[in-house]
């Protein structure tokens, strides 16, 4: 039986330049909305939190000193 990685989140470890998939799926999940995010359009991540952000405005939100 062929396992789908569709509608499965994927465990990613992020790095500077890029992320490395650590198990198979079709999404992420922002850390700051909760939404889904295609691996696809993923662009935005923290790589000291090693968390996900569905937009530039989050991802800003998120890493601003406080």
């Amino acid at each position: 039986m062929l396992m789908s990685n569709s509608d499965r989140p994927a465990r990613l470890h992020y790095m500077a330049n890029g992320f490395r998939v650590l198990a198979a799926g079709d999404h992420v999940v922002c850390a700051a909305s909760g939404s889904r995010i295609p691996l696809d359009v993923l662009r935005y991540w923290d790589v000291a939190a090693q968390a996900p952000y569905a937009t530039a405005q989050l991802a800003s939100e998120a890493m601003a000193p406080r």
